[in-house]
């Protein structure tokens, strides 16, 4: 490719802020190009096929210390029922939630790695993949985007039986707003009709999304308080719980399940065994989410590398503790069976009926409130991500902040998702299908991400870059490749007692086969639009380098004809800017909204008209 300019013999100049440093071709064929965000972090080297870098986050940058932890906290909690009945046993089951906790210490390091390599970039698994894989081109980003805003509501069916009888809310958007809708009910004195639950569900979280609509810092305010109001509720679960083990409370023998703590465990099968990790690692689900908003930190490594970590080890302690105090309250046998949540049925057995029960009922409910709203920001900021890689038809929907300055367009789409699945799935079986649909789609793209560390190590070198901050052990990264292949390979592994005794009235394997059929629909879906509808209509995708109003960039992705190819690519360059642009013009450029004009397309070689953008053939 001769006929590309150097950045060296371009104009120096910023378009939009961004700085050009220098492009670095790698002996892969790949060319990095680096970049400095404006979050006081070192300059990015990406592939020049990924998503620009936004120098001034149109977010804003709102995330400090407290946020991350708050962020992460809020967003981890624990499922205590489900991990002791696949465990078979107490003490296997806190050895569960050890073993959770050093498995998410692993994952950090491998997002830490990557963040270290791109800290000015918000997505995280968006971008890792984007980056890790960039060829084939557009595979890896089109295959999440499409698979992240299919299963965008996150399993946050909140209308289905609790059968996974959860902590102060749920890990991941499951179970949070059938607890909230249910504990705010209880507080009435009622229990409360399917539909009233529904109807409670969906108003809790269409006030969820409102509250991060119309201003970024303050939802981060709001999800702070909540936050402190969930460590503060827990603290208390642990102090009662010591409490009740001196015996002072109207709990009887309330030492009865620490007598032979390891009894029941040789009861388990492999399949209890194994739903008992997901339901670690789902419980631990929010460890990673304040990476998902890496570019409004300053300092980003060093703050995720420091509040991430601390967040991690103050919920794995709390819980371990909240577990103890559960155990202590409430015999194995009601936790496993109870449709309650845990913290519900400790605080009836401990107080019995008392007026006292509402105020707690009223904690709870709030406790999931928050964890709907940290939910929200990690879900909306992979989907703009999505969105800015150009994959996405109509670009502009997923990637402005206009007019409040949030992710509108990514907040609309969740909203709606979750709210069609609040209405649509009935409890029972389909709750727990959907529950584990993730299981398989996320686990390929853990092992992916993990295996994607050494192709990103081995590229930066030939391309000679510098070392990033910070580099996970070998070990490290090893350990995560082990727990995913498991992961992959346990879901076939069938229950003890025969394919219809899983967690499910049907197949036990239902969810792992949908799982993969949504993933092979997202590779057929990238076939058809890269390969197979240009070559039926003559044109190549080509990405090109947007700037929409309130300081967003992207790329789009372009349908050029084959007769302007040639053209096309002699006058931009691989990130999709053009080549032949003075300082003037490409400043210029910078201040237009995004609009479909041809002076901020790029395209605008004499009368020829613009190519269509790739939302026209997916219409």
């Amino acid at each position: 490719m001769a006929w590309r300019r150097p950045y060296s013999e371009r104009p120096t100049s910023s378009l939009g802020g961004n700085e050009r440093q220098a492009k670095h071709p790698t002996t892969a064929g790949g060319v990095y190009i680096s970049e400095k965000g404006g979050n006081d972090a070192p300059a990015t080297y990406q592939d020049a096929s990924g998503a620009p870098i936004e120098s001034e986050s149109p977010l804003g940058y709102s995330v400090g210390p407290v946020t991350i932890t708050l962020l992460n906290i809020t967003m981890m909690i624990g499922a205590a029922s489900s991990i002791l009945s696949g465990t078979g046993s107490v003490g296997v089951s806190l050895v569960y939630w050890t073993l959770g906790y050093l498995i998410c210490l692993a994952s950090g390091a491998v997002y830490l790695e990557y963040t270290a390599y791109f800290p000015s970039r918000s997505g995280s698994e968006v971008v890792f993949l984007e980056q890790a894989y960039p060829n084939p081109k557009w595979l890896f980003p089109t295959t999440f985007a499409v698979q992240s805003v299919i299963l965008s509501f996150g399993s946050a069916n909140a209308t289905g039986k609790s059968s996974l009888v959860y902590c102060i809310g749920s890990s991941v958007n499951q179970l949070h707003m059938t607890v909230m809708a249910k504990y705010l009910i209880a507080i009435s004195g009622h229990e409360g009709t399917n539909w009233q639950i529904k109807g409670t569900a969906l108003a809790c979280y269409t006030l969820a999304t409102l509250t991060l609509v119309f201003n970024t810092k303050y939802a981060y305010w709001f999800s702070n308080a909540v936050g402190v109001v969930k460590i503060c509720t827990l603290l208390f679960v642990i102090v009662t719980g010591f409490v009740v083990l001196g015996g002072n409370t109207r709990v009887e023998n309330p030492k009865l399940n620490f007598q032979d703590v390891w009894s029941g465990s040789s009861n388990a099968s492999a399949y209890g065994f194994t739903t008992a990790l997901y339901r670690i690692i789902f419980s631990y689900g929010g460890y990673n989410n304040a990476f998902n908003v890496a570019n409004e930190v300053k300092n980003p490594v060093r703050s995720l590398k420091i509040y991430a970590t601390t967040a991690l080890t103050v919920v794995y302690v709390l819980y371990m503790f909240a577990n103890i105090a559960f155990f202590a309250a409430i015999p194995q046998e009601e936790i496993k069976g109870s449709d309650l949540t845990t913290a519900g049925l400790f605080f009836e057995k401990v107080f019995g009926n008392s007026g006292a029960i509402r105020g707690l009922n009223f904690l709870i409910a709030l406790a999931s409130f928050g964890n709907m709203i940290a939910v929200i920001i990690g879900i909306s900021r992979r989907i703009r991500e999505c969105g800015r890689q150009g994959v996405l038809p109509w670009t502009t929907f997923w990637v402005s902040t206009k007019p409040f300055g949030t992710t509108l367009g990514p907040y609309a789409v969740i909203w709606a998702l979750t709210s069609l699945m609040i209405l649509a799935i009935p409890a029972g079986d389909a709750f727990t299908f959907m529950n584990d649909l993730n299981i398989i789609p996320n686990a390929g793209f853990n092992l992916a991400m993990a295996l994607g560390i050494y192709i990103i190590r081995w590229r930066r070198k030939q391309a000679n870059l510098p070392e990033p901050e910070f580099k996970a052990w070998h070990i490290v990264i090893l350990f995560n490749v082990l727990i995913q292949l498991y992961l992959l390979v346990m879901p076939w592994y069938p229950p003890s007692g025969g394919q219809y005794a899983g967690d499910v009235s049907f197949w036990y394997a239902t969810s792992a086969v949908t799982g993969i059929a949504i993933l092979l629909a997202c590779g057929t879906y990238y076939w058809f639009w890269a390969f197979l509808i240009p070559k039926w209509k003559g044109y190549k995708l080509r990405q090109e380098l947007i700037h929409l109003d309130g300081g967003a960039q992207s790329n789009q992705l372009r349908k050029v004809p084959i007769a302007d190819l040639e053209e096309w690519d002699a006058t931009h360059d691989e990130t999709g800017c053009r080549i032949d642009s003075s300082v003037e013009e490409i400043q210029v450029d910078a201040k237009f909204d995004g609009s479909s004009t041809d002076s901020n397309r790029g395209y605008d070689q004499k009368d020829k008209k613009s190519p269509d953008t790739i939302s026209d053939a997916l219409v």
